[in-house]
């Protein structure tokens, strides 16, 4: 019977195993062969399968996509939708990054537009961030000679470089050539032991059932289950979503969604009548990233997903992640293989499990009136996620505490660009001291939001008044149009400088936090990286 039994399986698996390699080898096929047709007019053979200047970078999925585009734009290729698309993945396959190279600049994969930079390095911050972000020079790799190129790009391209700030006060080609190539060349190289590596991992698989969780500023928090089933192109699948948010509010859609180089996700999908995006990484049988509106990338979620797999169990979150001590809330558990008895942590009694499932726990809970601290929570033997209990708020912080909102709209090509805010809340450590290295977070908090002038000068030109509305319960502030205002002093445009400032009440205390918001114009250009 055991024989029996394994045989089909053994010749099922040959045959999806052929199937796969030879879908694989038409597709990278596919690819040179339209490199070969497009791309030879400027680029020169140099072997089986290489080319001059495209085989020696590496980039991820929307550097390639950035490049074929601009040879589009700046060269007068000729290329269809679906061949570029082609190409895309057969060069993000071959000439990726491994997932260690994108730890520390997946922020702007994920449009998290508002994320502060600094780097250790001052040449490279007045030399590369001066004009776009330094995370798109650091989701690349080159040789010394192709970073070489890339100056003379620059400077072919844009003639102004050298007279522009941070360039006319210094000898810029000079610095960049001499000390900013072998810079480059030096930490962000071609060849690699990581990219090596990579190259030699098995491809985890992601067809099947995954349970999500997430949270979105003005939203909440949600969970989801999607189901990934695989379709005819390479690494391509088809997803159906259903989900709920914690005010109740149904999440669904579907889509489709593209793996890259072996874990960078990409997927569309039409969730409640909109085109959202999801931008993930796949590591150790999860996905972690963001997910956003297409055409408002402002408007997104931060999630993590778990895939259902035999003998397998995870807790993903806890929402909402705290509890205040001496109450009772509804706690929900989000995971995957959910089997056993559900513990919040010391000081916390769960008195009710509501409803219970693989993927989903309920509970109500009580805290003592004197637990405090953050703990881990389990189900069962499985372990995972954070939950905080505490007495008092201690401190409150706007997140993020600098952001930048842009007019659009009134007949202009460029829509607004909302800026969202949240409340996060802070406790006493053990010393019982606000404002102490022992303080921890409790998490994001309902809040009355407002603006206010930022400055003299921006409570002279009323920015309050001009620059857009604060929704007071969501956080989430609306710019104004764009275009001349007759109604502003020297009939400027909408823009300003505002404090956002949140109040969080606590039982009889009411906590305030400020932040700061630059409400600006249009960005004409907004590449995948910017």
């Amino acid at each position: 019977m055991k024989t029996t039994t394994l045989k089909p399986l053994g010749r099922g698996l040959l045959a999806l195993a052929v199937a796969l390699a030879t879908q694989s080898s038409q597709a990278a096929s596919d690819a040179e062969q339209i490199i070969q047709s497009n791309c030879l007019a400027c680029h020169t053979q140099e072997g089986d399968q290489q080319w001059s200047r495209i085989s020696h970078q590496r980039k991820t999925p929307e550097g390639w996509l950035m490049t074929i585009a601009r040879m589009q734009v700046m060269h007068g290729l000729k290329i269809s939708d679906e061949d570029r698309r082609t190409v895309v993945k057969y060069l993000a396959d071959r000439q990726g990054l491994a997932p260690s190279e994108t730890e520390g600049a997946r922020y702007a994969l994920e449009r998290r537009l508002n994320t502060p930079e600094a780097f250790d390095s001052q040449m490279f911050t007045e030399t590369c961030a001066r004009c776009h972000s330094g995370a798109r020079v650091l989701l690349q790799r080159r040789p010394a000679s192709e970073w070489e190129h890339l100056v003379h790009f620059h400077l072919g391209q844009w003639p102004t470089t050298e007279f522009q700030a941070l360039a006319r006060d210094r000898d810029w080609l000079d610095l960049t050539l001499n000390k900013m190539v072998p810079e480059l060349a030096e930490s962000l190289p071609m060849d690699s032991r990581a990219w090596a590596q990579w190259q030699q991992q098995a491809v985890a698989p992601v067809q099947g059932d995954w349970t999500l969780a997430g949270h979105m500023p003005g939203k909440g928090a949600f969970h989801a289950r999607m189901s990934v089933t695989p379709t005819e192109g390479e690494d391509q699948y088809a997803l159906m979503l259903t989900g709920q948010y914690a005010d109740g509010s149904e999440l669904k859609g579907k889509g489709q969604a593209v793996v890259y180089t072996g874990y960078e996700w990409r997927a569309n999908l039409e969730i409640d009548g909109q085109v959202m995006r999801q931008v993930f990484a796949l590591k150790d049988g999860q996905l972690s990233g963001r997910m956003f509106l297409r055409d408002k990338d402002e408007v997104g979620a931060d999630v993590v997903a778990a895939r259902d797999a035999k003998g397998a169990s995870s807790i993903l979150a806890v929402q909402p992640a705290y509890i205040k001590a001496g109450t009772e809330a509804e706690i929900t558990i989000v995971g995957t293989g959910l089997s056993g008895l559900p513990v919040l942590g010391t000081g916390v009694d769960v008195v009710e499990v509501i409803s219970e499932s693989p993927d989903l726990i309920r509970v109500r809970a009580r805290a003592a009136s004197n637990a405090s601290g953050v703990m881990t929570p389990s189900v069962g033997v499985t372990e995972g996620g954070r939950f905080a209990i505490y007495d008092r708020i201690a401190d409150v912080k706007v997140v993020p505490e600098f952001a930048v909102a842009r007019i659009g709209g009134n007949g202009s090509s460029t829509p607004r660009v909302e800026a969202r805010f949240e409340a996060e809340a802070w406790a006493a450590g053990p010393d019982g001291k606000d404002g102490t290295a022992d303080d921890y977070r409790v998490g994001m908090m309902p809040a009355t939001w407002s603006v206010a002038p930022f400055d003299d000068v921006a409570e002279a030109d009323r920015d309050v008044h001009f620059t857009g509305r604060m929704n007071a319960s969501t956080g989430v502030f609306t710019p104004a149009a764009a275009g001349p205002n007759p109604e502003r002093r020297m009939m400027t445009n909408n823009a300003g400088n505002l404090k956002v400032q949140a109040s969080v009440q606590d039982g009889a205390e009411t906590h305030s936090a400020e932040g700061q918001m630059i409400v600006t114009v249009q960005r004409w250009n907004n590449p995948p990286i910017p």
